[in-house]
Parts: C-alpha cells; sequence; structure tokens
C-alpha cells in the first residue's frame, strides 16, 4: 500500500475571488478586497470591516434551488468550493465511465470529510420577533413556537451539512468525518483525509473548510474581545492591532498514489506531514514561546521525514493580532534559527476565515509553489520588534525549495502545521 498522498484537485471562495487563480493573482497583486460591511448597517458598529464576497448569489454557487431552504450561507460556500474541486479533478467524468461494479467499489472507497464553524448566533435569529413578541412569557413563546420558526430550522444549523450533502450529491460512501475546532477545522479536515488514506481506509477523499463568520453579533463579540483592527490586518507589522472576519471556503482531492495514477489523475501536490497540538492553557491564552505552535511545526516535519532547510516558504497563520503575531515568529525562531524560509500571511487580503482559513492557505501554498513565487504582505511596513527576524516582505519573494509549510491557528490554543510539495508537472507560470 502506497503512503504517498497526493493532491489532485483543488476549489477556492471568498472576498478575492471564486476559484484559486483569481485569488492568488489577487494576492500576488496586493490587492484586498476587505471593505465596508454590506450585509446590514453597521454604522453603529465598533468594528465596520469584512472579507464579504461581493454580488453573493446563492444560484450561482449551488444550483438545486430547494437545497438553498435547507442550507446556511456558510454551506453554500463549502458545497460551492468542493463542487469545483472535485469537478477539476475530474473524480465523477472517471466514475461514470466505470462498470456498475467498479462504480459501487469507488463510491465506497471515497472518503469525505470537512472543516466547519459550527453553529452561529444567526442560526437563533428565527427566535427573535417571537421573544420580543412574548414579552418574557415562556408559556407564549412555546404555544407559538411551532408557528413562527421555520419547521427546516433545525437542519438549516446543522454543522455537517456541506459533509452530508456532498455524500448525497455525488453517492461518495466511504468514510466521514465534520470537524468543528474553530480556526484549525479546515487544517483538521486535511490532516484527518491523509490519515484515512495512509491506513487504507480509502482510495481518494474530499477535504473542506468552510466558514462564514461575519455576522452582527460575532462581530460585536470578537470587538469585545480586542481581536479586531480598525483598518486593516497587518500580520507581524509594527502596527498590527487585530484581525478582520471574512467568509469563503476551500476544498482539495487527496488520493493515494496508486488510485490517482490508476486514473491517470493530473497532480498537483504532494501531502507530506503534519502535526496538531494544544497549549492547554485556556480558551484565549496564547503563550508567547510559541511553544505550541513549534511543537506542531516539529511533529509534522518527523511526520513527513524532512529537515528544516527543506522547507521552502511558509503560509503563516498571521492574523495580525501582536500576542499571536509575536507567538508565531517566535516558533518560527525556534524551528528555524537564523536562516529562515519566506515567510507569507493571506488574511490581509480577505480576512480571517476562520474554519475555512487553514484549507484556503493550503491551496494558495500550492498555487505559490506551482508559480514559484511567494507573493508579498501588501500591507507590511516595519516588522513589529518581535517578528524581526521573520523573512516577510511587502514585495514578492522566490520560495527556496518546492515544499510548503502551512499554519493555522484556533482558540483554546490549537495550533496545527501541514506539509505540502508541488507536483514540477502542475507548473503554470
Amino acid at each position: 500500500m502506497s503512503k504517498k498522498v497526493l493532491v489532485t484537485g483543488e476549489g477556492a471562495i471568498c472576498a478575492s475571488g471564486k476559484d484559486p487563480a483569481e485569488i492568488w493573482d489577487a494576492a500576488r497583486a496586493g490587492r484586498s478586497a476587505i471593505a465596508p460591511i454590506q450585509q446590514w448597517d453597521s454604522a453603529s458598529w465598533p468594528s465596520k470591516l469584512a472579507g464579504e464576497i461581493a454580488d453573493f448569489n446563492p444560484r450561482t454557487l449551488v444550483e438545486d434551488r430547494k437545497l438553498h431552504k435547507l442550507v446556511r450561507r456558510t454551506d453554500l460556500l463549502g458545497l460551492y468550493a468542493a463542487a469545483k474541486a472535485i469537478e477539476g479533478a475530474g473524480l465523477v467524468a472517471y466514475r461514470d465511465a466505470l462498470d456498475p461494479t467498479g462504480t459501487d467499489l469507488f463510491n465506497d472507497r471515497t472518503a469525505v470529510y470537512v472543516g466547519s464553524g459550527g453553529n452561529k448566533y444567526q442560526d437563533q435569529y428565527d427566535f427573535f420577533p417571537l421573544l420580543t413578541d412574548a414579552a418574557g412569557d415562556l408559556g407564549a413563546f412555546g404555544r407559538e413556537l411551532t408557528g413562527t420558526v421555520n419547521p427546516m430550522w433545525l437542519l438549516r444549523v446543522l454543522p455537517n451539512n456541506v459533509l452530508c450533502h456532498i455524500g448525497i450529491r455525488y453517492n461518495f460512501k466511504g468514510p466521514n468525518g465534520c470537524v468543528t475546532n474553530h480556526g484549525v477545522s479546515g487544517t483538521l479536515a486535511i490532516i484527518e483525509t491523509a490519515a484515512a488514506l495512509r491506513a487504507g481506509e480509502a482510495d481518494q477523499a474530499v477535504a473542506v473548510g468552510h466558514d462564514a463568520p461575519v455576522e452582527p453579533e460575532n462581530i460585536l463579540h470578537y470587538h469585545a474581545l480586542g481581536l479586531l483592527a480598525a483598518d486593516t490586518i497587518r500580520p507581524f507589522d509594527a502596527g498590527h492591532s487585530g484581525s478582520i472576519l471574512g467568509e469563503g471556503a476551500g476544498a482539495l482531492i487527496l488520493e493515494t498514489e496508486s488510485a490517482a495514477h490508476a486514473r491517470g489523475a493530473k497532480v498537483l501536490g504532494e501531502f507530506l506531514g503534519s502535526g496538531c497540538v494544544t497549549e492547554a492553557e485556556g480558551l484565549l491564552s496564547v503563550r508567547g514561546d510559541g511553544d505550541g505552535l513549534a511543537r506542531a511545526i516539529a511533529q509534522a516535519l518527523d511526520d513527513a521525514g524532512i529537515g528544516t532547510a527543506e522547507v521552502g516558504m511558509v503560509v503563516a497563520h498571521g492574523n495580525g493580532t501582536p500576542i499571536s503575531d509575536a507567538s508565531e515568529a517566535s516558533a518560527l525562531r525556534r524551528i528555524f534559527g537564523t536562516t529562515p524560509p519566506p515567510v507569507t500571511s493571506f488574511k490581509w487580503a480577505f480576512g480571517h476565515l476562520l474554519a475555512a482559513s487553514g484549507i484556503i492557505d493550503t491551496v494558495l501554498a500550492l498555487n505559490s509553489l506551482r508559480h514559484r513565487l511567494v507573493p508579498g504582505i501588501a500591507t507590511l511596513r516595519d516588522l513589529a520588534p518581535a517578528c524581526k527576524h521573520l523573512a516577510a516582505s511587502a514585495m514578492p519573494q522566490p520560495p527556496r525549495s518546492d515544499v510548503a509549510l502551512v499554519l493555522s491557528r484556533g482558540f483554546a490554543g490549537t495550533d496545527a502545521a501541514l506539509l505540502l510539495r508541488a507536483s514540477a508537472s502542475a507548473g503554470d507560470n
């Protein structure tokens, strides 16, 4: 059994574009899609910016109009990214050419793993008018509940909607799992997918991460925690003051080497290794020494069987909050010493996508390697004192090899790291 896990398809959507090439081109050109919030009147909100998808139209994302009644905005994004990755990899076309026995086996050996943001505050909005009318009378609230709240409410708020509807739409019946672990959810979807393929549990799989956290109450809570910037995200910059939320989704098709070669798939890259740890110190705490992230990177290097000198570039978490940036810089210093590879981050371009951030960063990392160009951090002017040792720049840099390290972080001190290699045959300069 081959232990190699190959990437054969990709999809992505966020404020910067609706496919990986468009998003990567925007980052390379230094274009930010962060803008004033359009989903509601945010004039009285303390934070007024977000990375929203312009001209959001559900019908252009998911053709099945009946499905729109059963899923949320975030689910539409995840289903769209997954569909693009599946189409690009040619999975359905290959399966449809098989005989019935081969088709059944293909479906049974196709896995789906999804990183989801879980429930959102907007999931409760159906109850607000009735709560107001009931004026604190829970008896009145209960009597009118079934006639007021959408009967599809429960189905719409399920965190595994993308997971189940991918299976239903494509008839994929292999292993599946839904990860709801804040900012590392999408990254963990990739890690779980690779583990299933390496263990021989599946031959090919869809990995997805999606989130749509741009919502009034969510913005207020993040602001109250002091996590949001007033103007833009400035990763590792002396003027960094916080993050800005965005919405989006990313998807990858991963296959065993034997499965990919058997169907003549175009190989975009290779999953090399991963690591995931927790600092176990609190919901919002971040260790200043970067211990958790450094351990995750060390695990990934060990899993991949490579040394630090072989890493050609780093896509950092880079969320623009001073504490996280400094901690991340400490972790990279601990791992790479005085010879770090080029470091970039993409959140300045489209916002922090939370559960989708790690997987869309992975998609963009592979695109960077294929173009042999590490996009600069356009909002970077002067590195913060704690980040001076990083090889980060506002200008593009060449990667020093064909291997990328992608970092992801979330609440409760969760840290994850991925290592990937781009396929030489997939280059598109």
